[in-house]
């Protein structure tokens, strides 16, 4: 694709504009002048911010919403049988999916960055663009979460820096254009598109072949998977480890009573720097550091990084503090794979409530199919009291393939709600304070609490944590 065509006047219609990723190329080709308008399914704070940029937008897909566009674009996740795909084949318009776009847009840039990871991607394209902000830098973000220091989930700024997060599924990442990459973390996921673990593997194997000679791969060592994708690849590749000798390195992991955790970093063996952390969970200390590594390589002072990294307090739903009801804390996590309601449950662990209560909503039928025993192990071994709510569908559709009771039965110390209301109305009931209630998931489970919450706010929380 010609990145020279997003010219003043040009018309592009996003088919599911109000996605985190679709919503931000849409507010980067409106900033061009180009004339934008898309259709979603429900309407959003996203939505209307997208409205108040000059898009026009349409509330449920229609073909009728496709005229004159001179491209189209939509996501894997809208099928062919999509009316307005229909109509924009039937009118000869040409179509593009959106990491398509996002690559013909990331080529504009000096430095683009791509992050990417079967887990932490979001947190560390948070807290690289917090770096990069903090040294006075201008750069253009995407992010997969609304981070405040941007103002939501894209900044557009200069054109030297694009920091943009990369999804591996459908092999998305291989249509960009990155400089440096970032490789955090490599694991079964979104297997229905993926065969296994090694076609997997061969997709991040591919996304550090497209690294330029002048460019950089940043990889995480201590990940066996991660040490399979590099073979062979004759780049320059800069890694990073808590377990293992790699040119970054953190050691003396200290957390506190809250969960913070705060570290050493070494490069190449010798000391360099102190890092305090103000995000809980030692799967934060694996993302700050491969932040540290490519902001290093990217010639920022350390001084300036150590005070980002300690500045940083997560994006909107990752551990993040929604309130209180009943003087217990609620948070909302956005975690939907078993490693990562791990690394979550862990450091919820840690930090010394009386009880905490896990609301989890599965996120596909396929992925709990396919993860069903990692599931279980998991939430059976926090000890935590587990609430399974139905499967978040997302691009599925309900085949009989697994259903959240069952997932349920199987957890011990689990129960299977439903509703929504019948959750909520459970929550009032049982907790108390000094207890902590964690939603978790990556569909609509966050609701629950929010509801909670404004049913009674409490006026003497438990503290922070």
């Amino acid at each position: 694709m010609d990145n020279n065509i997003f010219v003043p006047g040009f018309k592009i219609h996003f088919i599911g504009i109000g996605g985190i990723s679709m919503s931000a190329l849409a507010r980067i080709l409106l900033g061009d002048g180009c004339i934008v308008t898309g259709s979603d399914m429900r309407a959003s704070h996203i939505t209307a911010r997208l409205e108040e940029a000059g898009a026009k937008i349409t509330i449920g897909h229609s073909a009728d919403n496709i005229t004159d566009q001179n491209l189209v674009v939509y996501t894997s996740a809208v099928k062919e049988d999509n009316p307005e795909y229909i109509r924009a084949k039937e009118l000869g318009i040409p179509l593009a999916e959106r990491a398509e776009l996002l690559g013909a847009i990331m080529k504009r840039y000096e430095v683009p960055f791509a992050i990417s990871g079967t887990h932490g991607k979001t947190s560390t394209t948070g807290m690289l663009s917090q770096i990069f902000l903090s040294a006075g830098k201008n750069p253009t973000v995407t992010i997969g979460g609304e981070l405040d220091s941007i103002g939501g989930n894209l900044r557009v700024g200069g054109k030297e820096i694009f920091i943009a997060e990369a999804c591996e599924y459908h092999r998305s990442f291989l249509k960009f254009s990155p400089k440096i990459s970032l490789i955090l973390n490599i694991e079964e996921d979104h297997l229905d598109y993926y065969k296994d673990i090694d076609d997997i593997i061969s997709a991040f194997h591919d996304l550090a072949l497209l690294t330029p000679p002048d460019g950089f791969v940043i990889a995480n060592i201590d990940d066996k998977n991660v040490q399979k994708a590099l073979c062979n690849v004759d780049k320059n590749i800069v890694t990073f480890a808590v377990n293992s000798d790699a040119d970054y390195t953190a050691r003396n992991i200290t957390p506190d009573k809250l969960g913070f955790c705060a570290y050493d970093v070494y490069k190449k063996g010798s000391l360099l720097t102190h890092i305090s952390l103000s995000v809980p969970g030692v799967h934060n200390v694996y993302d700050s550091l491969a932040a540290f590594a490519a902001a290093d390589v990217s010639g920022i002072d350390v001084a300036i990084i150590d005070n980002a990294l300690h500045q940083y307090v997560g994006v909107h739903r990752r551990f993040e503090k929604k309130g209180y009801y009943n003087n217990a804390v609620f948070v909302d996590d956005y975690a939907h794979h078993p490693s990562e309601i791990r690394a979550t449950l862990t450091a919820a662990s840690k930090m010394g409530f009386n009880r905490v209560f896990c609301v989890f909503q599965p996120h596909t039928y396929t992925r709990t199919k396919a993860l069903f025993n990692d599931f279980v192990s998991v939430l059976t071994q926090s000890r935590f009291n587990i609430i399974v709510t139905d499967i978040y569908a997302a691009r599925e559709k309900d085949t009989g393939l697994v259903s959240a009771k069952e997932l349920s039965d199987a957890i011990i110390n689990s129960i299977y709600i439903k509703t929504f209301d019948e959750i909520e109305t459970y929550l009032k009931e049982n907790v108390a304070e000094g207890d902590m209630v964690i939603t978790m998931g990556a569909g609509d489970v966050y609701k629950i609490g929010e509801n909670v919450i404004n049913s009674e706010r409490s006026q003497n929380g438990y503290g922070v944590y």
